[in-house]
């Protein structure tokens, strides 16, 4: 899995949101929105961090996870799961 190790809180927050989602929703999350245009956003910074570790490419309007990405939400997932 990949590390997440020394992430930002606001950067855990985009993997908790698509968490959040793919729970909801019962299917495979591989994107989210960055910018809702109703006043929610992840944070530029956090946008950044990701990055910059290879987790994620965004556009301004989107965050798609990379597959290194994809590997550590679902790693997030299953920690979740593990901890019921």
């Amino acid at each position: 899995m990949a590390d997440l190790s020394g992430l930002s809180d606001e950067a855990l927050a985009v993997f908790a949101f698509a968490a959040y989602h793919q729970f909801s929703s019962g299917q495979m999350v591989r994107s989210v929105v960055q910018k809702d245009g109703a006043g929610h956003k992840a944070s530029d910074a956090a946008v950044e961090e990701l990055t910059g570790r290879g987790l994620i490419e965004a556009d301004g309007a989107e965050i798609r996870f990379t597959p290194q990405g994809e590997e550590a939400l679902q790693g997030v997932i299953s920690g979740i799961r593990g901890s019921r």
